[in-house]
């Protein structure tokens, strides 16, 4: 089974298991089919996150997130005065990182695929350079970002711009489908060297950016142990930094176990006040402690500790919402030394990848790369471009994220595999920005101790709190008149949005070893099996 955000990827990829493709080898289709029908986050001017866990048991953790430019400094997004320069790490050709997707998906292949490189890219190809028809969401994503695309990009993207696109419109990418023949035919070397290489660098020349010919030249993905830990009779098999997602959902399983969720009921008072409540404190620790390992020594296990992390609601009342002023990052033991979119897949043999890609926002950064067809990332928006103020997605950051040439920025990426009693339970992920952590949470509580089947766990309403603002984001109707008039009166303050908290894709293994997929009705969403 394949989840994707979009139903022609999710086909591609099952196409490749049917062909005898393992999972690694549906999630390298995938990830290149998304980065042509799903422009707003699939990308191979991203990056992503990428969780395995082989039917054996064995697991592995790629990290192609993408990198600060050689020439990047902590004050390049301020002013004279030290003030934060508006969208400037937001739009436009200084938002962009190093893109690390197409390296990730060769050192993928490389260790663990099975079938031949270029058949896995060539569905892609044929996508692009054919065309395919746009959904409503997709052509009304297109006619918003326009203006943008105009501004942003150096050269006018024609191909991309129309005066209305409609649902069912074909959108054809002949640059983009070239690019993707050099990556087919020359692997890592047909984009990071050469003309799509050439091209990148003369965008930047043109844009005033950073990015050079030998900051893609030097970008390697990076192979991490995963984070793995306990909760409720659980393993937790997530992504460790860069991204935060892993260790802030560890956090939140760990204190869910201390209280009778499944007895208060799902949505409840009750219920939602104590994942606020915990969120809160979780998103504390992420703004303080959290970082690239590589430039930051992140206290992984401090962070980890049963005891630490049970400490952190010391102060919780039941009756009362904390004031988020009060509530500081806490002090674990130091370390040893030593528009994002989601795909879930589970191939014949059992295999399981959890993969979260992204450009950042939606489009990233609008700067179309002249000649090449793709977008860049704006992801150097996901650094703290000055420590305390907040990002695009209102998260606050500090030292530990600080920008500084070649450092991964953090990410809230939460890819996510789940065991129960040594097997194979559960594939999940989820797009959003700084909701991705607290949508995968509430997913798999749904589940495990809501009752929830797959699917109605990622449909089900959801809420969202994350420290600073001090408020509690909710989708309509998610919370309820009842629930949502009780949280006011313990002091919490309530958001509705009109739009979803972000687009999750699932697989769960039914107790007879069948698969049940979970797809977002909240976009187009696909769940494509066999």
């Amino acid at each position: 089974m394949v989840v994707s955000a979009h139903p022609l990827a999710s086909e591609v990829g099952a196409a490749i298991l049917k062909r005898g493709g393992n999972a690694i080898d549906a999630a390298v289709a995938v990830q290149f089919a998304l980065a042509v029908i799903y422009p707003d986050a699939g990308n191979i001017g991203g990056g992503g996150f990428l969780v395995l866990r082989q039917q054996n048991g064995n697991l592995a953790a790629l990290d192609y997130r993408e990198k600060a430019p050689a020439a990047a400094h902590r004050d390049m997004f301020l002013n004279e005065a030290g003030e934060v320069i508006k969208n400037l790490s937001f739009k436009g050709h200084l938002a962009a990182g190093v893109p690390g997707t197409v390296d990730g998906m060769v050192q993928a292949h490389d260790k663990y695929g099975s079938l031949p490189w270029p058949r896995l890219v060539q569905p892609a190809i044929d996508l692009a350079a054919k065309g395919f028809p746009l959904t409503e969401k997709e052509a009304e994503k297109l006619n918003e970002q326009r203006q943008d695309f105009i501004k942003y990009s150096t050269i006018k993207p024609d191909f991309i711009l129309r005066d209305k696109w409609r649902p069912g419109d074909t959108l054809r990418l002949p640059d983009l489908a070239r690019t993707l023949q050099r990556i087919r035919d020359k692997g890592r070397a047909g984009f990071y060297e050469g003309a799509t290489a050439d091209l990148i660098a003369e965008e930047m020349n043109r844009g005033e950016g950073m990015i050079t010919a030998e900051d893609l030249a030097g970008y390697r993905a990076v192979w991490r142990t995963p984070l793995t830990a306990y909760a409720n009779d659980y393993r937790i098999i997530s992504m460790p930094p860069p991204s935060s997602g892993g260790i802030a959902l560890v956090q939140l399983l760990t204190l869910a176990e201390d209280f009778p969720l499944e007895e208060w009921g799902w949505n409840t008072a009750a219920t939602a006040h104590f994942m606020i409540e915990a969120e809160r404190r979780v998103y504390a620790d992420r703004a303080k402690h959290l970082g690239d390992p590589d430039y930051y020594d992140v206290p992984v296990k401090g962070l980890l500790d049963v005891d630490y992390i049970k400490n952190r609601m010391k102060g919780f009342s039941p009756k009362q919402a904390t004031d988020s002023d009060a509530v500081l990052a806490g002090t674990p033991a130091p370390p040893e030394s030593p528009n994002t979119t989601h795909y879930s897949i589970v191939d014949s043999q059992g295999n399981a990848v959890s993969v979260t890609t992204t450009l950042n926002s939606s489009f990233g950064s609008k700067v179309f790369v002249a000649g090449a067809g793709f977008l860049l990332n704006n992801e150097m928006d996901d650094f703290s471009v000055k420590p305390g103020y907040p990002n695009s997605y209102g998260l606050i950051g500090g030292e530990a994220n600080a920008i500084a040439p070649g450092k991964r920025m953090l990410s809230s990426m939460t890819p996510t595999i789940l065991e129960k009693d040594g097997e194979l339970f559960m594939v999940i992920g989820s797009m959003g920005g700084s909701t991705i952590i607290t949508t995968v949470y509430q997913i798999i509580l749904n589940v495990t101790e809501h009752g929830h089947t797959m699917q109605g766990a990622i449909n089900a309403g959801r809420f969202h709190h994350q420290w600073k603002p001090d408020w509690v984001l909710t989708e309509w109707g998610a919370l309820g008149a009842d629930t949502g008039l009780k949280l006011w009166l313990k002091g919490h303050k309530i958001v509705p949005r009109t739009g979803g908290i972000g687009r999750a894709a699932g697989i769960l293994v039914l107790p007879n070893g069948k698969l049940e997929g979970g797809a977002d009705p909240r976009g187009d969403d696909a769940a494509s099996g066999f």
